[in-house]
């Protein structure tokens, strides 16, 4: 299917903030969830996966499935069950994926040094310039949601975090996980303790001592209710978690000793994650309100951190400065003294910019610029491969499923997956080698046992060209999926008046974002749908989605670490991810 609009690069970055987490359910064996998804006399029933539960009220099925993934020892099951997480997720089309990521990025000739691993976080500590500057001058994206590493959960908020502060380990320019803060570690010979050894005369930015104390109070922190962590899910494997009281103990002040309810193959990509960095207690609870704005006391340049970079200026909405930390542990392998960032989610300014000589690097490249940087084989393009899905996100809560059941729910929602033109987002939109999702875990992410989760595009949930190999059948088969959903087509095959579809499309404001938002559009009309595009500022646009305030949005996640564990945990009904709201009834968290 082709559309009139020339549409271009949808630049995404893994954005998915959320918030406060509900109340813990105890732990079930998978299979004992006693809500019925289906009903035998919905027609929508016999159209809806084996796996298909309802996601609102039967979601705890799945909370308690990723609890026992968490606690699986035998990798070979862990993986298995992972699968059926996946077959859970997919069954509902919430989540429907549109591509697989990549990156793209300009960056100077005279730049050398900078370097990302496979989630995306982009790593300048270690930069040189040859043209004479000290000053690496830069764009990653518009104003920060948070500074605070416990509390980030976006992509560009991680690469703040990682220039800027430092935990146990680090990642490399191969992408491996290196020692940062730590010198080490050894573990148990059940896989359970970890004993840690902190790297001596550590300190943070202020001069002060950073002992393994800061690192206990930094984790408990992060899994404090009161702190609202997007990610203290990342701790659940932990013991104590459920009760609470993570067991993590500064033996003394390079000793970090902590327990595990099972052993994690993944554990060096968790230390070296944003949420495990250090914090100051001192500087934490500085703040007059620390207690019920716990993010409060890195909202202006001059807080206290420990990595590389500390920051020294920061005019709102439009620049910050970060100034080289002689206190961080390698400050000798640190030759840039000054990082300028231009705050800014305006891909034709920030291109501007670039091509003027004010920015040394830029991370957002303008839709309609893609096609000539590549026909000219530019040098200062760079396309870099990563782990994560570009999708579609439905809120499970939406008034747009008002009185439907369950499995008429999901009907729609596949009906809309089917509908849309994947192939000509990544052909027209993209242009960069995207391939089309079929699945939300992507292509390449190991799983956990040796091998590959997703080792090709062919195999998935669905078709992903099936709008474009047979075009009359798959808009045939939407309609049948609308139909049994109680709604009725006229004569010229689109949604009649009496069971019209309209709904709101939730996007920041970014051209590639946009265009996929038009693609869609024109996809859903062909029956009748009815969908606005809505386009909010970067912050706000968080907020809404993190509240439920949306019919459908457009999401992405890159992943934090090579595990399909962390693309199918954030969708426990805690999780402050879950955008779709999944088992999230009235009370749910009273």
């Amino acid at each position: 299917m082709k559309k009139i609009l020339a549409l271009v690069l949808a630049m995404v970055m893994c954005v998915a903030v959320f918030a406060a987490c509900g109340k813990k359910e105890e732990p079930k064996p998978a299979g004992t969830n006693t809500d019925a998804a289906v009903d035998a006399d919905d027609p929508a029933a016999a159209l809806v996966s084996g796996a298909f539960i309802d996601p609102i009220n039967g979601w705890a099925e799945y909370d308690n499935l990723i609890t026992q993934i968490k606690a699986e020892t035998d990798y070979a099951k862990r993986t298995e069950m992972m699968h059926q997480a996946e077959d859970i997720l997919m069954s509902n089309y919430c989540v429907i994926p549109l591509y697989y990521y990549n990156d793209v990025y300009m960056q100077k000739d005279y730049v050398d040094g900078v370097y990302s691993n496979p989630f995306a976080t982009k790593f300048f500590m270690y930069a040189t310039l040859s043209n004479g500057s000290d000053t690496l001058r830069l764009n990653l994206a518009s104003e920060p949601d948070f500074l605070d590493p416990a509390l980030n959960s976006s992509v560009d908020g991680a690469c703040l975090a990682a220039n800027s502060f430092a935990g146990l380990y680090t990642y490399d320019a191969e992408g491996k996980t290196v020692p940062a803060c730590a010198e080490g570690y050894t573990v148990s010979e059940d896989g359970l303790t970890y004993t840690v050894t902190l790297k001596d005369g550590l300190k943070w930015s202020d001069g002060s001592d950073l002992t393994a104390a800061d690192f206990e109070y930094s984790w408990k922190r992060a899994v404090d209710p009161k702190t609202a962590a997007d990610y203290e899910y990342m701790f659940s494997g932990f013991a104590g978690y459920d009760d609470g009281a993570i067991q993590v103990t500064a033996v003394d002040d390079t000793t970090l000793e902590f327990v595990l309810t099972a052993p994690c193959a993944y554990m060096e990509d968790l230390m070296a994650f944003p949420t495990f960095y250090p914090v100051k207690k001192e500087a934490v609870e500085a703040a007059a309100d620390w207690e019920t704005n716990p993010g409060a006391w890195c909202k202006e340049a001059g807080f206290v951190s420990n990595g590389a970079y500390v920051c020294t200026g920061w005019n709102h909405d439009t620049s910050m400065t970060y100034e080289k930390n002689p206190y961080f542990y390698n400050a000798d392998q640190v030759s840039i003294n000054k990082l300028e960032y231009m705050l800014s989610a305006d891909d034709t300014a920030i291109f501007a910019a670039y091509n003027a000589g004010d920015l040394d690097f830029a991370d957002s490249v303008p839709t309609d610029e893609i096609a000539g940087l590549q026909a000219a084989n530019n040098p200062e393009f760079h396309i870099v491969d990563e782990l994560g899905t570009y999708y579609v996100a439905f809120n499970a809560n939406s008034k747009l499923f008002e009185g439907k059941t369950p499995a008429q729910a999901a009907c729609m929602r596949e009906a809309f997956s089917l509908l849309i033109d994947r192939d000509y987002i990544c052909e027209n939109i993209g242009q960069t080698g995207q391939v089309a999702a079929n699945s939300y875990i992507p292509l390449g992410m190991a799983d956990g046992n040796g091998g590959i989760f997703k080792a090709n595009a062919e195999t998935g949930y669905y078709d992903a060209y099936a709008i474009n190999n047979d075009h009359d059948a798959t808009v045939a088969k939407a309609r049948e999926l609308l139909e049994a959903a109680g709604f009725t087509f006229g004569d010229d095959g689109k949604l009649s008046a009496d069971t019209p579809i309209d709904i709101e499309y939730l996007t920041n404001e970014s051209t590639g974002h946009v265009a996929v938002a038009e693609s869609m559009q024109q996809d859903f009309e062909e029956i009748g749908i009815k969908m606005t595009i809505q386009t909010q500022d970067w912050n706000v646009f968080l907020e809404e989605r993190k509240q439920g305030n949306f019919d459908i949005a457009r999401e992405g996640w890159i992943a934090d670490f090579n595990d399909p564990i962390n693309m199918l945990e954030m969708w426990i009904t805690s999780s402050g991810n879950n955008d779709c709201q999944y088992g999230r009834f009235e009370g749910w968290d009273a």
